[in-house]
């Protein structure tokens, strides 16, 4: 299957579910059909693509720090630089800091006031979008945020995404389980209570192979290799 587009997409699901072009109700469900499928394949998938960075300034002997989202919204945050020299602004021309991720209570009983101020050497989550850092900083320091982020849904105003151009296949899979609610398609006292189950299993099984192909992205695969795993090869590739 070649790349979809959100044109593509929609005539592929109604295709398969034998949904009639311009179906109103489908029209209304469509952006919660995306919603649940490309969800569910962000979450089962560490995709590479969705892994960025972005900075923001840490306020003088203010400890919180609200993530930054110049680049999208973080989902999940994996490590934080803070930069110095104070009022360094490109982490490139200056030093990164790896922040340690603690507890809350470790940084409320360590450093419980800004006494002491100097550049954070921890980090502690306070909420989805903000952070505690410690010691309490002594200056306006650049912090460079790590993680993964939620890629816009696929729509008439963003025509592909990621999903729709490499994983068109999952993208579909995925759909159609949520196509099957849809029609009412979803349990045993149904006209088809096949649907659901059997798609699902399908997205499963393409799971499988799209989790193999983007860990050997990373570097991930056998052995920490770019290689597709080879159960027969031994010993194990180093």
């Amino acid at each position: 299957m070649t790349g979809l587009t959100y044109t593509t997409f929609v005539s592929t699901v109604q295709n398969l579910a034998v949904i009639p072009a311009g179906d109103p109700n489908f029209a209304t469900d469509l952006p919660s059909i995306i919603d649940d499928a490309e969800l569910r394949c962000y979450r089962a998938l560490d995709l590479l693509n969705t892994f960025t960075t972005a900075t923001g300034t840490l306020a003088t002997a203010t400890r919180s720090f609200a993530i930054p989202s110049t680049n999208g919204t973080f989902v999940v945050t994996e490590s934080f630089n803070v930069i110095t020299p104070a009022g360094t602004t490109n982490p490139d021309q200056g030093t990164r800091n790896a922040l340690v991720p603690v507890s809350r209570e470790v940084v409320n009983f360590l450093w419980p006031s800004s006494t002491g101020s100097t550049v954070p050497l921890y980090m502690a989550p306070l909420s989805q979008s903000a952070w505690l850092v410690a010691p309490w900083p002594d200056a306006a320091y650049t912090v460079e945020v790590v993680g993964t982020i939620r890629p816009s849904a696929l729509s008439s105003s963003n025509v592909t995404t990621l999903l729709s151009v490499y994983f068109p296949d999952l993208l579909v899979a995925a759909s159609m389980t949520r196509v099957a609610a849809y029609l009412k398609n979803y349990g045993a006292a149904v006209d088809d209570p096949k649907m659901g189950p059997t798609w699902d299993a399908h997205f499963m099984t393409l799971l499988q192979s799209a989790e193999v192909e983007e860990n050997r992205k990373k570097f991930a695969s056998a052995a920490w290799s770019s290689k597709n795993p080879t159960p027969l090869a031994t010993p194990a590739r180093a």
